[in-house]
């Protein structure tokens, strides 16, 4: 029987702000182009940081079990931290789609969604959907232990550096994937590597001085950085990349072996899988999830299993989990 208390109109939850105010300057254009697509749906403005938490899980209680994203990695990232502490409505009950109008669009590089309006709104009118993984870290911020979900990739150490670094400049109105670039470079002689331990599935993997850590589930970031490039979205794993202490001369010099994977054949990197990471580190690292800046160690890590349901590009291909290239943590 049909649950009576359902909502069969998508919801369109819209960043003003994204890609540099984009969302707001583009709305009307994606608006029509919703309404010629024939979808029905309602539509708010997001007003300010978390407000899209708030929403998703408002009108997912509310009985609403499409929703459309028009934003980037960070929009998308709170509307899933709203499906997952709403309590109504299984998390792979409800059906999310993404307009991209972000700057990095990680998320979308990985699922096939086409970046252009009208391509982004086909897909959604043709519903092909797939369960994806979530995973969740515990961190600590302001002195106190909290909780987030995310559906593509964290990053620690420099990696959170730089994404603060360029968070702030899209608040300035000047962020966006190339900053992202050029702040790898600028920020360099700022950092210090610190003294990490990882442990994966309660086993110590590495005790180090660590420059930069990934966590995730899918494969991009920081503007179509493969940073996890043997992960897969829906094998019930977290995948992890760790580069240990090198010299910057090195980091610049390998830079672009990031852009296709490369960079973990160097002997600094090291890669791990597993369900469960624990990182603690001296001095603490900060934190970045879905180019959120969050706040510092020591990080616990988790996965929910095939617990979000999106909707993807009919170009995107998820390697078969029969060949995937191993990696493990005892490398």
């Amino acid at each position: 029987m049909q649950d009576e208390n359902l909502n069969t109109e998508w919801f369109v939850i819209v960043n003003p702000n994204a890609g540099r105010r984009k969302g707001e300057k583009d709305w009307p254009e994606i608006a029509r182009l919703i309404n010629a697509a024939n979808i029905r749906f309602k539509s708010v403005f997001t007003q300010h940081r978390i407000h899209a938490i708030r929403m998703a899980r408002k009108f997912v209680e509310m009985g609403y079990r499409n929703l459309i994203v028009v934003g980037g990695d960070g929009t998308m990232n709170e509307v899933v931290n709203g499906i997952f502490t709403q309590s109504k409505r299984p998390t792979n009950s409800v059906t999310v789609g993404l307009i991209p109008v972000g700057t990095g669009n990680d998320w979308c590089r990985m699922f096939g969604i086409p970046y252009d309006y009208q391509g982004a709104i086909d897909v959604i009118k043709k519903g092909k959907t797939f369960l994806q993984d979530v995973a969740w870290v515990k961190f600590t911020q302001s002195g106190l232990e909290k909780n987030r979900y995310f559906a593509n990739m964290a990053g620690m150490g420099y990696d959170a550096m730089v994404a603060e670094k360029t968070n702030k400049q899209k608040d300035e109105g000047k962020g966006g994937a190339l900053s992202y670039f050029i702040n790898i470079f600028s920020s360099l002689f700022k950092f210090r590597e610190a003294l990490t331990e990882v442990i994966v599935d309660g086993q110590e993997v590495l005790k180090a001085p660590v420059f930069t850590m990934n966590v995730g589930v899918c494969k991009y970031n920081g503007g179509g950085m493969m940073q996890l490039p043997n992960a897969i979205p829906d094998d019930g794993n977290l995948d992890m990349t760790v580069i240990t202490k090198l010299s910057r001369f090195t980091v610049v010099r390998n830079v672009m072996k990031l852009y296709d994977g490369s960079f973990t054949r160097m002997r600094q990197v090291k890669t791990f899988r597993g369900k469960s990471i624990v990182i603690n580190s001296k001095p603490e690292v900060y934190m970045e999830a879905d180019g959120e800046s969050l706040g510092h160690s020591p990080f616990k890590f988790g996965i929910v299993p095939k617990s979000l349901k999106v909707i993807i590009g009919k170009e995107m291909k998820i390697t078969d989990p029969a060949s995937h290239p191993e990696t493990s943590s005892d490398q």
